[in-house]
């Protein structure tokens, strides 16, 4: 029987729609190399929806995405509309309800490619940031009182629990010990001394119990971000908080080359819920239409998607495509004379046959 996935596709806003389409070159070629199908739905979501229904997510269409095997986003957020809208009334909602609480964030420095690190070599830099990504500040706790008033007072609370805490660390020992690696503890257990302990507390243990072949360490967050750019080499699997992951992550971006380079994957690995699969750059209005969009981290996410939906061939062809790709033209990405966003596409989809 023909193996057949159910897919959402949002292409979303700016150049969203672009790097999703040269996403879907390549997927179709993968189907008929590995012999799966997939059924895709195309929903209107983003920032320009919301200017023009004043909806973001409506409860209905909430439901039918629950019905996908995985959902592939390209990028949302205009500039009209305000901070937070789209952020928290898409993004966060899709993760909350879906309880989508691993953020998955390889950091890896392709061959070919230069980064902004002098003397960084791909040998050095070959790492996996696990952030949690339902709890902490971005859970929604708090609010304001006396606004617009010389009073004003904002509380933004940071909320851990038990269950969200491990869950997450048993996720990254599990990897860490897929990778015969070191798991890493990022945080702040110095000055947040309440939540600090519950992670420590919880590192520890399950360590000890469950994982004692996997090495372990921590780091300051602040310290990492030093050791991110001086040593990547320290690390292998790294796990954090909601926030600081969401920091360190744009710095171990920055390494492998840039966020044009940066794929994530927002996991339910229970499956009981569609994960989600995204570049992690922005919307890039001022590029749209130019084909000076660079798809390769949108083509990186299709490859985590597909290795999700144990498509594991389809997934190793997406990977050896693209370091062969950025070994052959790293330094040459879109820049509207050059390679265009459908010429990294094309060649990407030729690739995968190698």
């Amino acid at each position: 029987m023909t193996r057949s996935h159910n897919l959402a596709i949002l292409g979303g806003d700016g150049i969203g729609p672009e790097v999703v389409a040269e996403g879907l070159k390549v997927l179709d070629r993968l189907e008929d190399l590995e012999g799966f199908t997939t059924e895709r739905v195309d929903y209107d979501l983003g920032g320009r929806r919301y200017l023009d229904t004043g909806e973001v997510l409506a409860d209905e269409t909430l439901d039918e995405l629950r019905g996908s095997d995985a959902i592939y986003l390209g990028a949302v957020g205009t500039p009209d509309v305000p901070p937070g809208v789209i952020e928290k009334g898409l993004l966060l909602k899709l993760r909350f309800a879906f309880d989508q609480y691993v953020n998955h964030r390889p950091v890896k420095l392709y061959p070919g490619v230069t980064s902004p690190i002098a003397g960084l070599t791909p040998e050095r830099c070959d790492f996996v940031v696990v952030r949690e990504n339902t709890e902490s500040v971005y859970a929604g706790a708090g609010g304001t009182l006396y606004r617009g008033t010389p009073a004003e007072v904002a509380t933004q609370e940071s909320i851990n629990t038990r269950h969200g805490v491990e869950r997450i660390l048993r996720y990254a020992f599990e990897l860490a010990a897929s990778r015969d690696g070191k798991l890493t503890l990022c945080h702040k257990t110095n000055v947040l001394t309440n939540a600090g302990d519950l992670w420590m507390r919880t590192f520890t243990e399950v360590g000890e119990s469950d994982f004692p072949q996997v090495e372990r360490d921590y780091v300051h967050v602040d310290a990492a971000c030093l050791y991110f750019v001086t040593s990547p080499e320290r690390f292998d699997v790294v796990v954090t908080e909601n926030l600081f992951g969401d920091i360190i992550t744009d710095l171990g971006a920055a390494l492998q080359g840039g966020l044009g380079l940066a794929a994530s994957g927002n996991l339910d690995p229970t499956r009981r819920a569609p994960s989600m699969f995204e570049p992690v750059h922005g919307s890039a209005p001022d590029i749209v239409g130019q084909g000076k969009a660079d798809p390769i981290a949108a083509i990186m996410s299709l490859g985590q998607l597909l290795a999700f939906l144990g498509e594991d061939g389809a997934a190793a062809r997406v990977e050896r495509a693209i370091a062969a790709e950025l070994t052959e033209h790293g330094g040459a990405r879109p820049d509207g004379s050059r390679s265009t966003t459908a010429d990294v596409g094309d060649r990407i989809a030729e690739l995968v046959g190698d």
